[in-house]
């Protein structure tokens, strides 16, 4: 049996299984089970899971995997620019190894759910004005429940969530990167709309940015983050969010007047600047309650004339509470 082979028959007989163990069970050196497993690795036969001192070894799930189906340039192109999924272990595909695999435990027909994907993203796609961006600002005005609005134009970069196939590429990013406080998908996030948001400043003319403070205490904020690697250069506005003694998050309150409260009396400005045009910046709009409401008090406080909300992902029906983030 050749080494490949062996390791693959002793990960078979476990669920996972470290280098050491390997090591103590083959009797090949650590060096060569390492390199064993790289080529393993490359061929997607195995898959590591854990980050160093604690790093493990399994069957990789692709392998259970029918070989892929031809498909055209075009929609594989569309699939990898798109279509992306955390698997329950934690790997991230995307493309057209991430459409396979949805296929493969969802039990649906590869070329078939290809075309169905395609013609709804399609859909929700068009949905984007001509400078790429999500308009919402009749949504919120439209909305039952907010006695003033504050934010002039409200605006995201892509729907948190679609029909049927569930999160979009950006929804999926920044759902894993804010409960996971996950750095490295933050950094990808930053990398795709970082000249996106610089575009929206320029071209509204925006004087002023406001990062939305975070309600849960995390070691890593992704706002934070947003505020460090975007490379925003315009003046901070500092929004700060007032603890009592019980926090309650926006995402754990579920009706639209609560959040509108929660918001109203959480949100502390401190500015002695005023500006024209003001940008709130957030990750997910939810009910719309706390940029509106920090809008109105920036306004109020004369710090803005003029209030852009701009957030990463948003609800499609109207404005739904997104309780994930």
């Amino acid at each position: 049996m050749k080494s490949e082979a062996k390791i693959i028959s002793f990960l078979h007989t476990r669920e996972m299984s470290t280098v050491e163990e390997m090591t103590n069970h083959l009797g090949f050196s650590r060096q060569y089970i390492h390199k064993l497993l790289d080529r393993l690795l490359d061929k997607e036969l195995v898959e590591k899971n854990g980050r160093i001192p604690h790093v493990y070894y399994r069957i990789s799930d692709m392998r259970t995997i029918d070989k892929i189906p031809n498909i055209s340039l075009e929609k594989e192109r569309f699939l990898f620019d798109h279509f992306l999924i955390v698997q329950a272990t934690g790997t991230m595909l995307q493309g057209v190894e991430a459409m396979q695999y949805w296929c493969s435990i969802q039990n649906l027909v590869f070329n078939k759910t290809v075309d169905e994907y395609i013609e709804t993203r399609k859909k929700y796609l068009d949905y984007l004005d001509n400078d790429g961006f999500i308009n919402g600002s009749q949504k919120i005005r439209n909305t039952q429940g907010f006695k003033e609005i504050g934010v002039d134009h409200l605006f995201y970069l892509d729907f948190y969530a679609i029909e049927r196939f569930g999160k979009t590429r950006l929804g999926t990013l920044m759902h894993y990167a804010k409960q996971g406080q996950n750095k490295s998908l933050m950094k990808i996030i930053v990398s795709e709309i970082k000249y996106r948001v610089a575009n929206f400043i320029n071209e509204n003319q925006i004087e002023a940015i406001i990062y939305v403070p975070a309600t849960i205490k995390r070691s890593v904020q992704i706002m934070e983050y947003f505020e460090k690697n975007l490379g925003i250069i315009i003046p901070l506005i500092k929004v700060k969010k007032i603890r009592n003694s019980i926090v309650i998050p926006q995402k754990a309150l579920s009706k639209l007047v609560e959040r509108i409260e929660n918001a109203k009396k959480t949100f502390y400005v401190a500015e002695n600047n005023s500006y024209q045009k003001v940008l709130i910046l957030d990750d997910a709009v939810g009910s719309g309650a706390t940029i509106n409401e920090i809008a109105l008090k920036i306004k109020t406080a004369g710090i803005a004339q003029e209030v852009y909300g701009l957030a990463v992902t948003g609800s499609f029906k109207g404005f739904d509470v997104i309780s994930e983030l």
